[in-house]
């Protein structure tokens, strides 16, 4: 039977043409387009409830997981003329025109257009001025196992427990864990990267040889980089719910607390994540109800500057900032001063 050249999706009251549904993206089960956005509208809810209303970065993959991909920062000529789009800011300060996420008709066009996950931004496009999300991303170091990562997320979890704010974890699809909180509209992304730089520098002062802040990697060891810099200001992370680009077709899956030592992430595929959320519910279903306050980290942050603390170091892409220390390698810097 020949491949379909393109079909017509009658998706939230909207008209989407798909192109080549029967493209292959995902090479380990033979996934195609149509299963990748059959697969979205299955955890449609969830995954609304998640990134409904942000703004979202489009990473394509024209030949599907395996090939080559693209970040393109601006809608497209030629986009349809219900597509809700915003104008956001990079982290370099350049502005572009993003969709938002405001229905599954968006997120099957975006998955026309080659895109198999998404990362929103850490705002509503209704309310920019303000992030509410706080995002904790465990990296893993190399000698670093999936073991460390649970015990690490047990750490933060213990830590954010005790200031009184509740947080959710999901799998990165990858080899790490995020864990998320939901605030309450009051702050912006430098105030929110300053309570999660506090947060790594206090889980390190009482985990120095499992947890460290370190942002420069030969300071780091074998121990889990609590990533404070995915907080900064217009930085995007890998959304819940959304599939990596990954022969396997992993998914970046929302756990429950008590699930986190057990579940193997790799097996949480676009074609065993749906039979889950419906055995299972979501496990992030209470994220919005109840928005936390971010001040006990803020007040740590303060304590630490009273203290005689810098910044911690941020990203080469982003502007040099008031008290951050010189961007150069603790290595390259003993040299330079011998």
């Amino acid at each position: 039977m020949a491949a379909k050249e393109y079909l017509t999706l009658e998706i939230d009251g909207k008209q989407v043409r798909v192109s080549s549904p029967d493209k292959v993206f995902f090479t380990k089960r033979q996934e195609t387009k149509l299963d990748l956005i059959d697969y979205y509208q299955a955890v449609s809810e969830p995954l609304l409830r998640t990134m409904g209303g942000r703004p979202t970065l489009m990473q394509r993959f024209p030949d599907g997981a395996s090939g080559k991909s693209f970040f393109q920062k601006r809608v497209p000529k030629g986009a349809p003329e219900w597509l809700d789009t915003t104008i956001v800011s990079t982290p370099n300060g350049t502005t572009s025109n993003a969709m938002v996420a405001s229905d599954v008709a968006h997120i099957t066009w975006a998955v026309n257009m080659g895109c198999l996950g998404f990362h929103p931004w850490p705002y509503l496009a209704a309310d920019p001025e303000h992030t509410d999300e706080l995002r904790i991303d465990l990296d893993p170091s190399p000698g670093i196992d999936f073991d460390a990562i649970r015990r690490a997320a047990g750490q933060v979890k213990d830590l954010l427990d005790e200031v009184g704010i509740k947080a959710f974890i999901k799998t990165t699809g990858s080899r790490g864990l995020h864990i998320y909180a939901r605030l309450l509209p009051r702050w912006d992304g430098y105030q929110v990267r300053a309570a999660s730089v506090a947060l790594a520098r206090e889980l390190e002062r009482r985990h120095p040889t499992e947890l460290t802040a370190a942002w420069w990697k030969e300071e780091r060891g074998e121990r889990v980089f609590v990533d404070f810099n995915q907080n900064a200001p217009h930085k995007t992370v890998f959304g819940a719910w959304s599939v990596r680009a990954r022969v396997g077709a992993q998914v970046s899956t929302p756990l429950f607390w008590e699930e986190v030592g057990d579940v193997l992430p790799d097996q949480l595929t676009i074609d065993v994540v749906p039979a889950r959320l419906d055995e299972l519910g979501d496990p992030w279903a209470e994220i919005n109800d109840d928005p936390q306050d971010l001040s006990p980290l803020l007040a740590m942050s303060q304590a630490d500057m009273d203290a005689g603390m810098m910044d911690a170091p941020w990203p080469p892409v982003y502007p040099k900032q008031p008290n951050e220390p010189p961007r150069v390698a603790p290595s390259r810097a003993k040299k330079a001063a011998e």
